[in-house]
């Protein structure tokens, strides 16, 4: 079972860059409707796939040098990295199972 982490400009590195395993981003803000609406669902996806996934949320109001150095430019926008790197982008709202179909291939390569 997990649960999301706030991720910082501060703590980025330490916590998703250098990170042992996948970590999803979600790039949001309190004033976004489409990322109210995307909250619950990555909610949703770090307790069910928390041991295969770390998930963190970062609020792109606070947090500014990171949203513009990987050039997310609309919110919400999830990133997945992996070994350091983005490996998947997904811009908008989507529905979990949309999200996951995305996610999947990466996380099944994670555990082997």
């Amino acid at each position: 079972m997990g649960k999301t982490v706030t991720i910082t400009d501060a703590e980025f590195d330490a916590q998703v860059l250098k990170a042992d395993g996948p970590v999803l981003v979600d790039f949001w803000a309190e004033w976004c409707g489409p990322c109210k609406m995307l909250g619950p669902v990555v909610e949703q996806i770090a307790n069910e796939h928390g041991d295969a996934l770390t998930v963190g949320k970062m609020d792109i109001d606070s947090n500014q040098g990171t949203p513009m150095q990987f050039g997310v430019q609309s919110i919400p926008t999830l990133i997945l990295f992996k070994d350091g790197k983005e490996a998947e982008r997904l811009v908008g709202f989507m529905p979990k199972e949309r999200i996951m179909a995305k996610l999947n291939p990466h996380l099944a390569t994670a555990s082997a």
